[in-house]
């Protein structure tokens, strides 16, 4: 355990290319948020998750936080998870990435002394959502966010940042699983024949 880690499951997404919601959406009969919450289990001090409907959550009996700033988009969701979280850094993951390296996520963790954020990035676009930042970024995030920037991409100029890039990724996830994204059913469709196999 890194025990001074937040875990955040960032579950706001509207899921309208999928149809449904994401996070309930079943790989190998189960729940994707349940999948996620299995696999980063004892990661961290903490684990919460950010909704806006945090009644569908309540069953998991994990604490549920809701959006500080309503409607800010993916970046209003991030500026939540660092809001709600007690311990000095927090792992971010979105609940339509269902695959977790644990060897990348160690890695990543043993490189959170090194920047204000610690963001794996691929063909030069940052991966936001499998990344580690301190909780004091919540001061850039929050001015972007009073400033009507809400790209999430658009943070990073303004933060200290610890890049992990393609060769040192491929060093622990050569075939790239931990950024696979669910957002359509074809998606979901291949995410299931990746879980399938041994």
């Amino acid at each position: 355990m890194t025990t001074d880690l937040t875990v955040a499951v960032l579950a706001g997404g509207r899921s309208s290319r999928m149809g449904t919601d994401k996070s309930f959406v079943r790989v190998l009969g189960r729940p994707l948020i349940e999948h996620i919450l299995a696999q980063v289990a004892g990661l961290g001090n903490e684990t919460l998750i950010v909704t806006n409907r945090p009644d569908e959550y309540a069953y998991l009996g994990l604490p549920v936080w809701a959006d500080v700033l309503p409607e800010k988009g993916a970046l209003g969701g991030l500026y939540s998870a660092l809001h709600a979280a007690r311990q000095r850094h927090v792992l971010c993951v979105a609940c339509d990435m269902p695959f977790f390296v644990r060897s990348l996520l160690d890695h990543l963790l043993g490189l959170r002394q090194e920047g204000e954020a610690v963001v794996p990035r691929l063909g030069g676009q940052p991966e936001p959502f499998r990344a580690i930042y301190r909780r004091d970024c919540q001061g850039p995030i929050r001015a972007a966010l009073d400033a009507g920037r809400l790209r999430v991409s658009g943070i990073f100029a303004e933060m200290q940042v610890r890049y992990v890039d393609e060769a040192e990724i491929d060093r622990f996830d050569p075939e790239r699983l931990s950024f696979v994204n669910l957002n359509t059913p074809a998606d979901l469709e291949q995410a299931q024949r990746l879980a399938a196999q041994p």
